[in-house]
């Protein structure tokens, strides 16, 4: 006679399995490591700097509407 086995329990864990094989997956496809994540933001602050460093001011001692009251 063949093993008897509990089909709830046995379920629960193919559902476990297959939980588990997603989540390989995904930090497979998505997960960065933490250098990766700092080096990107180094990178993204770096751009900011320099784009700010570019910017032209009209100067803050002029009128905004052009000096008509």
């Amino acid at each position: 006679m063949g093993e008897v086995i509990n089909l709830r329990q046995a379920r629960k864990a193919r559902a476990r399995a297959d939980k588990e094989a997603q989540a390989q997956e995904n930090r497979a496809r998505f997960g960065r490591t933490g250098a990766e994540k700092r080096r990107d933001a180094d990178t993204s602050e770096r751009d900011d700097r320099r784009h700010e460093g570019h910017r032209i001011d009209g100067g803050d001692d002029k009128d905004p509407d052009g000096g008509a009251a």
